[in-house]
């Protein structure tokens, strides 16, 4: 078996947050989404919720099931009532969020810090 294939939608919130928000379209169609990624053979799926919105990844182990479960008219209408259909929902390959990195990134060291002096230790 290959390894799997991750993509993710992003569901953005919009301005008037207190109607309508990505928290909510994903309460009211995380079941369907859920039902219809098992029956088309997704390996996996995650969830994040994030202070702009939400973030549904989802594993293939081929991209060809991935276009056929984005195809399904169930997968299409739940995209067409997130709360910003135009500006709000991001649809790409490789994991969502702001870096898709799961781990925090090691501080990088200034490529200048070796050329600054230390202070010399004190001889009492």
């Amino acid at each position: 078996m290959s390894a799997p294939d991750w993509w993710s939608i992003e569901v953005m919130d919009v301005e008037d947050g207190a109607v309508h928000t990505a928290t909510g379209w994903r309460d009211a169609y995380a079941q369907v989404l859920a039902e219809s990624l098992i029956t088309n053979g997704a390996s996996s799926w995650r969830w994040f919720e994030h202070s702009w919105g939400v973030v549904l990844e989802v594993a293939f182990t081929r991209e060809e099931m991935w276009a056929g479960w984005l195809a399904l008219p169930g997968t299409q209408a739940t995209l067409e009532a997130v709360p910003d259909s135009v500006r709000g929902l991001f649809v790409h390959r490789g994991h969502g969020g702001s870096s898709g990195a799961y781990v925090p990134r090691p501080p990088r060291i200034d490529p200048r810090a070796d050329r600054v002096g230390l202070p010399e230790p004190l001889v009492s």
